[in-house]
Protein backbone atom coordinates (compact mmCIF):
# COMPACT_ATOMS: atom_id res chain seq x y z
CA UNK A 1 0.00 0.00 0.00
CA UNK A 2 1.13 3.71 -0.59
CA UNK A 3 2.17 5.24 2.23
CA UNK A 4 0.64 8.51 3.19
CA UNK A 5 -1.96 8.65 0.54
CA UNK A 6 -5.14 10.54 1.10
CA UNK A 7 -7.86 9.12 -1.31
CA UNK A 8 -11.44 10.46 -1.40
CA UNK A 9 -14.10 8.82 -3.19
CA UNK A 10 -17.41 10.83 -4.39
CA UNK A 11 -21.02 8.84 -4.71
CA UNK A 12 -24.02 11.44 -6.22
CA UNK A 13 -26.95 9.54 -4.44
CA UNK A 14 -29.56 9.04 -6.16
CA UNK A 15 -27.99 10.65 -9.40
CA UNK A 16 -30.66 10.82 -12.37
CA UNK A 17 -33.36 11.25 -9.72
CA UNK A 18 -31.76 14.17 -7.47
CA UNK A 19 -30.71 16.16 -11.10
CA UNK A 20 -34.86 15.61 -12.06
CA UNK A 21 -35.59 17.21 -8.41
CA UNK A 22 -33.74 20.25 -9.04
CA UNK A 23 -35.65 20.45 -12.44
CA UNK A 24 -39.07 19.71 -10.49
CA UNK A 25 -38.66 20.60 -6.80
CA UNK A 26 -42.06 20.28 -6.27
CA UNK A 27 -41.81 16.18 -6.57
CA UNK A 28 -39.39 16.59 -3.27
CA UNK A 29 -40.04 13.87 -0.92
CA UNK A 30 -42.28 11.76 -3.32
CA UNK A 31 -41.65 8.40 -4.23
CA UNK A 32 -39.76 9.31 -7.87
CA UNK A 33 -38.26 6.91 -9.92
CA UNK A 34 -36.47 7.33 -13.12
CA UNK A 35 -37.31 4.86 -15.89
CA UNK A 36 -39.17 3.89 -18.56
CA UNK A 37 -42.81 3.10 -19.07
CA UNK A 38 -43.05 1.30 -21.74
CA UNK A 39 -43.79 -2.70 -21.07
CA UNK A 40 -40.21 -3.24 -21.15
CA UNK A 41 -38.98 -0.60 -19.11
CA UNK A 42 -36.35 -0.55 -16.31
CA UNK A 43 -35.82 1.52 -13.29
CA UNK A 44 -32.57 3.67 -13.68
CA UNK A 45 -32.88 5.23 -10.25
CA UNK A 46 -35.66 5.49 -7.21
CA UNK A 47 -35.62 8.11 -4.70
CA UNK A 48 -35.34 6.72 -1.48
CA UNK A 49 -38.64 7.35 -0.21
CA UNK A 50 -39.38 4.66 -3.61
CA UNK A 51 -36.88 2.31 -2.06
CA UNK A 52 -39.00 2.00 0.95
CA UNK A 53 -41.35 0.40 -1.02
CA UNK A 54 -38.55 -2.05 -2.73
CA UNK A 55 -37.84 -0.32 -6.00
CA UNK A 56 -34.66 -0.19 -6.61
CA UNK A 57 -32.46 0.32 -9.77
CA UNK A 58 -32.58 -2.28 -12.77
CA UNK A 59 -36.14 -3.67 -11.61
CA UNK A 60 -39.03 -3.84 -14.20
CA UNK A 61 -40.94 -0.72 -14.33
CA UNK A 62 -43.84 -2.96 -14.62
CA UNK A 63 -43.20 -4.56 -11.10
CA UNK A 64 -42.37 -1.12 -9.83
CA UNK A 65 -45.23 0.51 -10.27
CA UNK A 66 -46.91 -2.80 -8.51
CA UNK A 67 -45.02 -2.11 -5.30
CA UNK A 68 -45.42 1.51 -5.43
CA UNK A 69 -48.69 2.42 -7.37
CA UNK A 70 -48.29 6.33 -5.96
CA UNK A 71 -44.36 6.38 -7.55
CA UNK A 72 -43.57 9.08 -9.95
CA UNK A 73 -42.29 8.42 -12.56
CA UNK A 74 -39.87 10.41 -14.74
CA UNK A 75 -38.20 9.39 -18.52
CA UNK A 76 -34.88 9.82 -18.23
CA UNK A 77 -33.13 12.31 -19.86
CA UNK A 78 -29.12 11.07 -20.54
CA UNK A 79 -27.82 13.71 -22.09
CA UNK A 80 -28.94 16.02 -19.47
CA UNK A 81 -27.45 13.85 -16.97
CA UNK A 82 -24.09 13.68 -18.28
CA UNK A 83 -23.82 17.55 -19.11
CA UNK A 84 -24.51 17.66 -14.87
CA UNK A 85 -21.80 14.64 -14.61
CA UNK A 86 -19.26 17.00 -16.46
CA UNK A 87 -20.20 20.22 -14.38
CA UNK A 88 -19.41 18.20 -10.97
CA UNK A 89 -16.40 16.91 -13.02
CA UNK A 90 -15.06 21.03 -13.25
CA UNK A 91 -16.09 21.19 -9.59
CA UNK A 92 -14.40 18.57 -8.42
CA UNK A 93 -10.74 20.18 -9.95
CA UNK A 94 -10.94 23.02 -8.18
CA UNK A 95 -9.49 20.64 -5.53
CA UNK A 96 -7.32 18.72 -7.33
CA UNK A 97 -5.90 18.04 -10.44
CA UNK A 98 -6.03 14.38 -9.79
CA UNK A 99 -9.74 13.50 -10.73
CA UNK A 100 -10.32 10.11 -12.17
CA UNK A 101 -14.17 10.00 -12.84
CA UNK A 102 -15.10 6.51 -13.13
CA UNK A 103 -18.92 6.63 -14.00
CA UNK A 104 -21.60 9.51 -14.57
CA UNK A 105 -21.83 9.67 -11.13
CA UNK A 106 -18.92 8.78 -9.21
CA UNK A 107 -15.35 9.66 -9.21
CA UNK A 108 -11.71 9.27 -7.36
CA UNK A 109 -9.99 12.31 -5.79
CA UNK A 110 -6.67 11.88 -4.29
CA UNK A 111 -6.26 15.11 -2.62
CA UNK A 112 -2.83 13.88 -0.95
CA UNK A 113 -1.39 17.21 -1.78
CA UNK A 114 -4.10 19.98 -1.13
CA UNK A 115 -3.26 19.63 2.69
CA UNK A 116 -1.37 22.75 3.25
CA UNK A 117 -3.77 24.85 1.18
CA UNK A 118 -7.24 22.84 2.26
CA UNK A 119 -6.51 21.19 5.15
CA UNK A 120 -7.26 17.60 6.30
CA UNK A 121 -8.72 15.19 3.86
CA UNK A 122 -11.32 15.22 6.11
CA UNK A 123 -11.73 18.69 6.01
CA UNK A 124 -11.40 18.78 2.54
CA UNK A 125 -14.55 16.16 2.11
CA UNK A 126 -16.62 18.30 3.86
CA UNK A 127 -15.64 21.49 1.95
CA UNK A 128 -15.98 19.28 -1.83
CA UNK A 129 -19.38 17.90 -0.48
CA UNK A 130 -20.61 21.32 0.56
CA UNK A 131 -19.91 22.93 -2.48
CA UNK A 132 -21.69 20.19 -4.40
CA UNK A 133 -24.78 21.30 -2.22
CA UNK A 134 -24.42 25.01 -2.43
CA UNK A 135 -23.28 25.11 -6.55
CA UNK A 136 -25.26 22.28 -7.55
CA UNK A 137 -28.13 21.50 -5.38
CA UNK A 138 -27.34 17.63 -5.06
CA UNK A 139 -26.25 15.34 -2.51
CA UNK A 140 -23.50 13.03 -2.31
CA UNK A 141 -21.36 10.81 0.39
CA UNK A 142 -17.79 10.74 0.31
CA UNK A 143 -15.38 7.97 1.71
CA UNK A 144 -11.84 8.73 2.37
CA UNK A 145 -9.20 6.16 3.12
CA UNK A 146 -5.34 5.61 2.14
CA UNK A 147 -6.40 3.92 -1.05
CA UNK A 148 -9.24 3.61 -4.00
CA UNK A 149 -10.53 0.10 -2.84
CA UNK A 150 -11.53 1.00 0.93
CA UNK A 151 -12.35 4.68 -0.07
CA UNK A 152 -14.98 3.25 -2.44
CA UNK A 153 -16.11 0.89 0.31
CA UNK A 154 -16.15 3.88 2.86
CA UNK A 155 -18.59 5.84 0.86
CA UNK A 156 -20.78 2.73 0.35
CA UNK A 157 -20.57 3.02 4.22
CA UNK A 158 -21.77 6.56 4.25
CA UNK A 159 -24.65 6.22 2.28
CA UNK A 160 -28.79 6.74 3.25
CA UNK A 161 -30.55 3.49 3.16
CA UNK A 162 -33.95 3.10 3.34
CA UNK A 163 -35.98 0.41 4.44
CA UNK A 164 -39.92 -0.01 5.51
CA UNK A 165 -38.86 1.98 8.81
CA UNK A 166 -37.95 4.55 7.11
CA UNK A 167 -34.99 6.46 5.64
CA UNK A 168 -31.75 6.42 7.62
CA UNK A 169 -29.63 9.75 6.06
CA UNK A 170 -26.38 7.58 6.81
CA UNK A 171 -22.89 9.69 7.66
CA UNK A 172 -22.19 11.64 4.46
CA UNK A 173 -18.95 11.64 4.82
CA UNK A 174 -16.84 8.80 6.61
CA UNK A 175 -13.16 8.22 6.62
CA UNK A 176 -10.92 5.20 7.31
CA UNK A 177 -7.37 6.20 8.75
CA UNK A 178 -4.24 4.65 7.71
CA UNK A 179 -4.00 1.31 10.26
CA UNK A 180 -7.91 1.13 10.64
CA UNK A 181 -8.23 -0.39 7.14
CA UNK A 182 -8.39 -3.66 8.65
CA UNK A 183 -10.76 -3.07 11.55
CA UNK A 184 -13.12 -1.54 9.07
CA UNK A 185 -13.12 -4.28 6.60
CA UNK A 186 -13.17 -7.39 8.06
CA UNK A 187 -16.30 -7.74 9.69
CA UNK A 188 -18.02 -6.38 6.16
CA UNK A 189 -19.70 -9.34 4.17
CA UNK A 190 -17.71 -10.62 1.68
CA UNK A 191 -19.65 -10.26 -1.05
CA UNK A 192 -19.12 -6.31 -0.83
CA UNK A 193 -15.70 -7.06 -2.23
CA UNK A 194 -15.33 -6.07 -5.72
CA UNK A 195 -15.48 -9.41 -7.57
CA UNK A 196 -17.35 -11.68 -5.96
CA UNK A 197 -20.59 -11.97 -7.58
CA UNK A 198 -23.16 -15.07 -7.30
CA UNK A 199 -20.84 -17.51 -8.71
CA UNK A 200 -18.12 -17.16 -6.36
CA UNK A 201 -20.45 -15.96 -3.63
CA UNK A 202 -21.19 -19.61 -3.80
CA UNK A 203 -17.87 -21.36 -3.66
CA UNK A 204 -17.08 -19.02 -1.03
CA UNK A 205 -20.43 -20.22 0.68
CA UNK A 206 -19.21 -24.13 0.56
CA UNK A 207 -15.68 -22.81 2.18
CA UNK A 208 -17.75 -21.56 5.30
CA UNK A 209 -16.23 -17.65 4.33
CA UNK A 210 -18.96 -15.22 4.78
CA UNK A 211 -16.88 -11.83 5.77
CA UNK A 212 -14.12 -9.60 4.70
CA UNK A 213 -12.17 -11.07 7.86
CA UNK A 214 -12.97 -14.99 6.88
CA UNK A 215 -11.32 -14.15 3.50
CA UNK A 216 -7.83 -12.81 4.75
CA UNK A 217 -7.76 -15.86 7.38
CA UNK A 218 -8.16 -18.27 4.30
CA UNK A 219 -4.68 -19.44 3.07
CA UNK A 220 -4.50 -18.20 -0.84
CA UNK A 221 -3.62 -21.18 -2.20
CA UNK A 222 -7.12 -23.20 -1.01
CA UNK A 223 -8.94 -19.87 -2.14
CA UNK A 224 -6.83 -20.14 -5.41
CA UNK A 225 -8.14 -23.48 -5.77
CA UNK A 226 -11.71 -22.93 -5.06
CA UNK A 227 -11.73 -19.49 -7.59
CA UNK A 228 -9.08 -19.97 -9.92
CA UNK A 229 -5.34 -18.23 -9.15
CA UNK A 230 -5.67 -15.00 -10.40
CA UNK A 231 -8.81 -14.41 -8.85
CA UNK A 232 -8.25 -15.61 -6.12
CA UNK A 233 -4.85 -13.50 -5.18
CA UNK A 234 -6.75 -10.29 -6.65
CA UNK A 235 -9.35 -11.08 -3.94
CA UNK A 236 -7.04 -11.89 -1.09
CA UNK A 237 -4.75 -8.46 -1.56
CA UNK A 238 -8.18 -6.71 -1.39
CA UNK A 239 -9.40 -8.63 2.06
CA UNK A 240 -5.72 -7.15 3.19
CA UNK A 241 -6.64 -4.06 2.37
CA UNK A 242 -4.53 -3.80 -0.38
CA UNK A 243 -4.58 -1.30 -3.44
CA UNK A 244 -1.60 0.10 -5.47
CA UNK A 245 -4.12 1.41 -8.26
CA UNK A 246 -3.14 5.61 -8.60
CA UNK A 247 -5.78 7.97 -9.30
CA UNK A 248 -5.63 8.14 -13.26
CA UNK A 249 -7.15 11.63 -14.12
CA UNK A 250 -5.95 11.52 -18.31
CA UNK A 251 -8.75 8.01 -17.55
CA UNK A 252 -10.75 7.91 -21.37
CA UNK A 253 -13.59 6.07 -22.33
CA UNK A 254 -13.16 3.35 -24.57
CA UNK A 255 -16.18 3.54 -26.01
CA UNK A 256 -18.90 6.02 -26.40
CA UNK A 257 -22.51 4.77 -26.83
CA UNK A 258 -25.99 4.61 -26.69
CA UNK A 259 -28.46 1.80 -26.79
CA UNK A 260 -32.48 1.69 -26.71
CA UNK A 261 -35.51 -1.04 -25.67
CA UNK A 262 -38.22 -0.59 -27.74
CA UNK A 263 -41.39 -1.67 -26.45
CA UNK A 264 -42.72 -3.66 -29.06
CA UNK A 265 -40.65 -5.80 -31.12
CA UNK A 266 -39.72 -3.71 -34.88
CA UNK A 267 -39.56 -5.75 -37.99
CA UNK A 268 -39.33 -2.90 -40.68
CA UNK A 269 -36.38 -2.06 -41.96
CA UNK A 270 -37.68 1.72 -42.26
CA UNK A 271 -38.89 2.06 -38.44
CA UNK A 272 -35.11 0.51 -37.76
CA UNK A 273 -33.25 3.00 -39.54
CA UNK A 274 -34.87 6.13 -38.00
CA UNK A 275 -33.65 4.88 -34.26
CA UNK A 276 -30.07 4.12 -35.96
CA UNK A 277 -30.17 8.02 -37.32
CA UNK A 278 -31.36 9.31 -33.85
CA UNK A 279 -28.74 6.91 -32.08
CA UNK A 280 -25.83 7.64 -34.42
CA UNK A 281 -26.59 11.42 -33.78
CA UNK A 282 -26.24 11.11 -30.39
CA UNK A 283 -23.21 9.13 -30.64
CA UNK A 284 -21.63 11.26 -32.78
CA UNK A 285 -22.54 14.51 -30.63
CA UNK A 286 -20.43 13.17 -27.65
CA UNK A 287 -17.65 12.24 -29.65
CA UNK A 288 -16.90 16.12 -30.67
CA UNK A 289 -17.79 17.30 -27.27
CA UNK A 290 -15.09 14.73 -25.92
CA UNK A 291 -12.61 16.10 -28.76
CA UNK A 292 -12.41 11.81 -29.86
CA UNK A 293 -13.22 10.23 -33.24
CA UNK A 294 -14.52 6.65 -34.01
CA UNK A 295 -11.91 4.70 -35.51
CA UNK A 296 -14.78 1.81 -35.28
CA UNK A 297 -18.38 1.88 -35.62
CA UNK A 298 -20.33 -0.97 -33.79
CA UNK A 299 -24.06 -1.58 -33.97
CA UNK A 300 -25.51 -4.08 -31.44
CA UNK A 301 -28.83 -5.47 -32.43
CA UNK A 302 -30.98 -7.91 -29.33
CA UNK A 303 -33.73 -9.98 -30.71
CA UNK A 304 -37.38 -10.53 -29.41
CA UNK A 305 -35.43 -14.14 -28.46
CA UNK A 306 -33.05 -12.36 -26.79
CA UNK A 307 -30.04 -13.36 -28.47
CA UNK A 308 -27.58 -10.09 -29.30
CA UNK A 309 -25.55 -9.88 -32.18
CA UNK A 310 -23.05 -7.05 -32.98
CA UNK A 311 -21.28 -5.79 -35.63
CA UNK A 312 -18.87 -3.41 -36.69
CA UNK A 313 -16.96 -1.53 -39.54
CA UNK A 314 -13.44 0.42 -39.64
CA UNK A 315 -13.44 2.82 -41.89
CA UNK A 316 -10.35 4.42 -43.33
CA UNK A 317 -11.01 7.33 -41.44
CA UNK A 318 -12.11 8.50 -38.03
CA UNK A 319 -15.67 9.85 -37.82
CA UNK A 320 -17.68 12.39 -35.47
CA UNK A 321 -20.66 13.01 -37.85
CA UNK A 322 -23.71 11.22 -37.43
CA UNK A 323 -24.69 10.84 -41.18
CA UNK A 324 -20.89 9.16 -41.41
CA UNK A 325 -21.67 6.60 -39.14
CA UNK A 326 -25.22 5.74 -40.25
CA UNK A 327 -23.87 5.56 -44.02
CA UNK A 328 -21.10 2.75 -41.99
CA UNK A 329 -24.02 0.94 -40.38
CA UNK A 330 -26.77 1.63 -42.32
CA UNK A 331 -25.14 -1.63 -44.94
CA UNK A 332 -24.20 -3.64 -41.43
CA UNK A 333 -27.96 -3.33 -40.74
CA UNK A 334 -29.77 -4.28 -44.06
CA UNK A 335 -27.48 -7.92 -43.65
CA UNK A 336 -29.48 -8.77 -41.00
CA UNK A 337 -32.51 -10.80 -41.05
CA UNK A 338 -34.87 -9.04 -38.74
CA UNK A 339 -37.78 -10.54 -39.62
CA UNK A 340 -38.16 -12.30 -35.97
CA UNK A 341 -38.36 -8.66 -34.69
CA UNK A 342 -36.00 -6.43 -32.75
CA UNK A 343 -35.98 -5.88 -29.32
CA UNK A 344 -33.00 -3.30 -28.96
CA UNK A 345 -30.51 -1.05 -31.08
CA UNK A 346 -27.61 -0.02 -30.31
CA UNK A 347 -24.72 2.78 -31.74
CA UNK A 348 -21.20 2.05 -29.89
CA UNK A 349 -18.28 4.45 -31.03
CA UNK A 350 -14.75 2.59 -30.41
CA UNK A 351 -11.15 2.84 -30.60
CA UNK A 352 -11.78 6.72 -29.95
CA UNK A 353 -8.65 9.20 -30.25
CA UNK A 354 -7.57 12.85 -30.62
CA UNK A 355 -7.68 12.11 -34.23
CA UNK A 356 -9.32 14.24 -36.39
CA UNK A 357 -10.65 13.78 -39.93
CA UNK A 358 -8.52 15.25 -42.74
CA UNK A 359 -8.58 15.50 -46.50
CA UNK A 360 -8.65 12.14 -47.74
CA UNK A 361 -5.51 10.91 -49.74
CA UNK A 362 -4.81 7.95 -52.79
CA UNK A 363 -5.09 5.59 -49.85
CA UNK A 364 -8.42 6.64 -48.06
CA UNK A 365 -9.77 5.73 -51.76
CA UNK A 366 -8.47 2.09 -51.76
CA UNK A 367 -12.34 1.54 -53.26
CA UNK A 368 -15.26 3.72 -54.04
CA UNK A 369 -17.34 2.86 -50.87
CA UNK A 370 -14.27 4.34 -48.85
CA UNK A 371 -14.41 7.26 -50.65
CA UNK A 372 -17.98 7.80 -50.48
CA UNK A 373 -17.70 7.33 -46.52
CA UNK A 374 -14.94 9.40 -46.17
CA UNK A 375 -16.73 12.41 -48.53
CA UNK A 376 -19.59 12.17 -45.81
CA UNK A 377 -17.62 12.51 -42.87
CA UNK A 378 -15.75 15.25 -44.38
CA UNK A 379 -18.74 17.28 -46.00
CA UNK A 380 -20.81 17.17 -42.87
CA UNK A 381 -17.65 17.86 -40.25
CA UNK A 382 -18.67 21.79 -40.90
CA UNK A 383 -22.56 21.77 -40.45
CA UNK A 384 -22.28 18.93 -37.40
CA UNK A 385 -19.60 21.40 -35.45
CA UNK A 386 -22.43 24.65 -36.81
CA UNK A 387 -25.64 22.54 -35.06
CA UNK A 388 -23.30 21.80 -31.86
CA UNK A 389 -22.88 25.66 -31.85
CA UNK A 390 -27.07 25.86 -32.39
CA UNK A 391 -27.63 23.89 -29.75
CA UNK A 392 -25.43 25.06 -27.01
CA UNK A 393 -26.71 28.55 -27.42
CA UNK A 394 -30.64 27.46 -27.71
CA UNK A 395 -30.84 24.01 -25.58
CA UNK A 396 -31.13 20.71 -26.78
CA UNK A 397 -34.23 19.64 -29.27
CA UNK A 398 -34.08 22.81 -31.35
CA UNK A 399 -32.06 21.30 -34.36
CA UNK A 400 -31.28 17.76 -35.32
CA UNK A 401 -31.95 15.08 -38.34
CA UNK A 402 -35.40 15.40 -39.78
CA UNK A 403 -36.37 11.75 -39.13
CA UNK A 404 -36.12 12.35 -35.40
CA UNK A 405 -37.60 15.60 -34.67
CA UNK A 406 -40.83 13.64 -34.59
CA UNK A 407 -39.38 11.99 -31.33
CA UNK A 408 -37.81 12.39 -28.23
CA UNK A 409 -34.26 13.19 -28.53
CA UNK A 410 -31.45 10.61 -29.41
CA UNK A 411 -30.41 8.34 -26.37
CA UNK A 412 -33.07 10.15 -24.15
CA UNK A 413 -34.14 6.84 -22.63
CA UNK A 414 -32.25 4.05 -22.87
CA UNK A 415 -34.28 2.36 -20.34
CA UNK A 416 -37.71 1.60 -22.72
CA UNK A 417 -38.83 3.81 -25.12
CA UNK A 418 -42.22 4.67 -23.77
CA UNK A 419 -45.42 4.04 -25.24
CA UNK A 420 -46.99 7.41 -25.10
CA UNK A 421 -44.74 10.41 -26.16
CA UNK A 422 -42.40 11.54 -23.46
CA UNK A 423 -43.54 14.58 -21.50
CA UNK A 424 -41.00 17.50 -20.11
CA UNK A 425 -38.26 16.37 -18.41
Amino acid sequence: MAPNRSILHIDMNAFYVSVELRRRPELRGLPVVVGGTGGRGVVSAASYEARQFGVHSALSSAVAKRLCPQAVFIHPDMEHYLDVSHQLRVLFEEFTPLVEQISVDEAFLDVTGAGALLGTAAEVAQQLRQRVIDHMQLPCTVGIAPNKFISKMASEHAKPRASQKGIDPGFGIFEVRPGEELDFLHPLSVQSLWGVGPKTLARLDTLGIHTIGDLAALNVEVLCSAVGDAHGRHLHALSQGIDERTVEPERHAKSIGHEETFSHDISDYDDLRHHLVRLCDAVAKRTRDSGVAAGTVMLKVKFSSFDTITRSTTPSVPLTTGPSMVAALEPLLTAIDISQGVRLLGVHAQKLSEERPGALTLFDMSTEGEASLADIEEQWVPASRAIDSIVEKFGEGVIGPASSLDSHRPGMNRFGVPDEPAGDS
